[in-house]
Formats: C-alpha cells, structure tokens, sequence
C-alpha cells in the first residue's frame, strides 16, 4: 500500500553520524557506571524513570545501550557533565520517529547535582540540536502529573503544557495521569 505522505526524515539520518558531544554533555562511557549507579539507587529517579540497577555489570549494561540504540535510530542518551566531564545526569531522545521527525525528551540529575539548572540547561542544548542538525520536527516531555520537578524544567525550557493523557504511566504506585509539554522546530 502507498504512503500517501514522504518521510519527514529518511532513514540513516541520525545513524549515518558520530553520536556528537553537545554543550555540557557528552555521549556514555564505561566508567560512568558509578555515576549511573548511584542515580538509579535515588528514590526519586526509580520513582520516575521505573529502574533499580543493582550492581556494575547492570550498569555497564545500561552504558553499552545506548550505542546500539543510536545504531538503530530508536534512541539516544548523553550524560550531562559537570566542569570536570563527570557524568551528574542523563538526556535523552526516547521514541525517535524518524518518518515523522519526532522524539520524547527524557532527564535526570543525581541529587548533588540538582538545583543548578543543569537539566534545563541540556534540554535546551539538545532541543537546539535536534531541531537545528538532526531536523526533527516536534519535541514532546512527558511526565508524570506528581513530577513537580520535571514540569518546571519543560516550561522553563520553553515547553508548554499542552494537556493530560489520563493513566498513561505505570509506575512502581500504580498509574499515574501525564502532563504532555511539547516544542515545534517552528516554535
């Protein structure tokens, strides 16, 4: 059956280059397995990205995803870095929809490193990114409607709320409703 549209964007376009190192983050290495350790043994990290890593070999595991996932044009993460290229937190496109030039955008900090704008920072770096040298052409964040948090950093960010989708999250509690905040390249 015939589409009756082209794709927005044509496959190879995000595997056909080196993942980049962008303004405060950079693609995962082997010895960021202490820094992901420690983030996925917050309470609040598991409460709101549904993972417990248990030991090195999850951790490297974890890492070792994310080259494969750009591979295969369905995701990609960074660690968002301090001054010493540390890793203290995580963007990242989940769902990339190449055909229709579209990605969710998912962040986390490690609890030291919270409160420095470090993630609204890296939204803004990747969603430049995105839109400007990948040519995406929407941006969502979905979280959860308890995620105070992660509401401040999508509209500080420059997303705004646009609803609810009602029991769309299912979390250690149960399900929970999703507030959907979203950008247009043309925003």
């Amino acid at each position: 059956m015939p589409n009756l549209s082209s794709p927005a964007l044509v496959a190879g376009a995000l595997s056909r280059m080196a993942q980049p190192r962008l303004a405060g983050m950079r693609p995962w290495r082997a010895d960021d397995v202490a820094a992901v350790r420690e983030a996925f043994s917050d309470a609040d990290v598991q409460r709101w990205h549904v993972l417990r890593i248990d030991d090195d070999a999850e951790g490297l595991t974890w890492v070792a995803q994310w080259a494969w996932r750009w591979s295969a044009e369905e995701a990609a993460s960074w660690a968002i870095v301090g001054d010493d290229d540390r890793a203290v937190g995580q963007i990242g496109l989940r769902g990339i929809d190449l055909p229709e030039a579209k990605a969710h955008l998912s962040y986390w900090v490690l609890p030291a490193a919270r409160g420095r704008g470090l993630a609204g920072r890296a939204v803004q770096v990747l969603t430049e990114w995105s839109f400007g040298t990948l040519g995406l052409h929407r941006l969502s964040i979905d979280h959860s409607v308890h995620n105070e948090q992660s509401c401040r950093v999508a509209t500080k960010a420059g997303y705004p709320l646009e609803g609810v989708l009602r029991g769309s999250m299912l979390h250690a509690d149960g399900w929970h409703d999703a507030h959907v905040h979203g950008r247009l390249a043309v925003d």
